[in-house]
């Protein structure tokens, strides 16, 4: 069998699974991701033809699944998120598609947590001036007592509100699955729909998967019904923002600032309009990258991988067909 491996974390972090892919004995061509389709292709072209590909936010479209051809056996995303990958027509060519879900909602809900402090505190600006030599002190404000906004309650956003009330927020969320018990035991307010938290909430918090519908949510006029001096944070996926509407409303102070683990496209580009904003944070797609969760979530990956092409149980698919 042989496989090609693009994930970075997968492959800079050490842990039990590298020699789990090792014992599996395929033939593994390596990469460094995130791959976009052009870039795709051309390994296919050099290095294929592969039975599996072990991808992370890589473009895989309909033409590098046609290009793969009928060697590609599976697809094993190293993540939860698939709108990277045209699931549906790996669906039509019967390829499964597996994932890796309930393996990094912990890091990825401190990361977000951490990027409300930073807000709230100017941690970057102070520090950056400290490092600078300047004493430059600005008032920033206390997470207590303000409102949470959360956008999406599944594994990640639950585990923000745990840390938030901890913090003595107030949280009120829109979920299109509501976790009725998880709701009442952290006294979540519910919600009409995603539009209606916006108002009402000091930071809103993504946790929105990535579709049609939800693209560009947070626009002008999303952005315009916000409270004014509101912060935002996204740890969700890039495209779920209008990336140009973001630096309008930073730099009209509507919103006070966004913090973000996630591009539309990465990495960032050199000329990219958030580079001129201050405050806008911007740290390189690392909420689910720490030791811990890249062990679990490459382990679900590599058994997902290797159960499916040896004729095993243990593996998580995202499509049925």
């Amino acid at each position: 069998m042989k496989i090609l491996l693009t994930t970075t974390s997968f492959q800079d972090t050490p842990g039990a699974h590298h020699a789990l892919l090792d014992r599996s004995g395929f033939d593994v061509v390596r990469a460094r991701g995130p791959l976009n389709e052009g870039q795709m292709l051309a390994l296919l072209a050099e290095h294929g033809p592969f039975d599996g590909l072990l991808n992370g936010d890589d473009r895989i479209t309909r033409a590098v699944i046609d290009a793969a051809g009928d060697s590609l056996k599976v697809i094993a995303k190293y993540g939860i998120g698939l709108d990277s990958i045209d699931v549906a027509h790996a669906t039509t060519r019967r390829i499964p598609v597996l994932y890796t879900p309930g393996v990094n909602h912990t890091t990825v809900a401190e990361h977000a947590i951490g990027l409300m402090i930073a807000l709230a505190k100017d941690f970057v600006g102070h520090a950056n001036a400290v490092k600078n030599g300047r004493w430059t002190r600005k008032t920033g404000h206390e997470l207590a007592g303000k409102t949470l906004g959360i956008l999406g309650l599944g594994r990640i956003g639950q585990e923000v509100v745990k840390r938030a009330r901890a913090f003595d927020m107030r949280c009120v969320a829109y979920s299109p699955h509501w976790p009725e018990e998880f709701a009442r035991q952290y006294d979540i307010v519910r919600a009409d729909s995603a539009d209606a938290v916006l108002p009402v909430a000091d930071t809103v918090s993504l946790h929105m998967g990535l579709s049609d519908a939800t693209r560009g949510f947070i626009n002008a006029r999303t952005l315009a019904t916000m409270k004014p001096g509101a912060t935002l944070i996204n740890t969700a996926r890039g495209g779920l923002v209008v990336e140009t509407d973001i630096v309008a409303a930073c730099r009209s102070g509507q919103l006070a600032g966004y913090a973000t683990d996630v591009l539309d496209e990465e990495p960032i580009a050199t000329d990219h309009p958030f580079l001129s904003v201050d405050s806008i944070l911007i740290t390189p797609h690392i909420g689910s990258r720490t030791a811990e969760s890249v062990e679990r979530q490459a382990v679900r990956a590599v058994t997902n991988l290797v159960d499916y092409l040896t004729g095993g149980k243990d593996y998580i698919q995202a499509n049925r067909f």
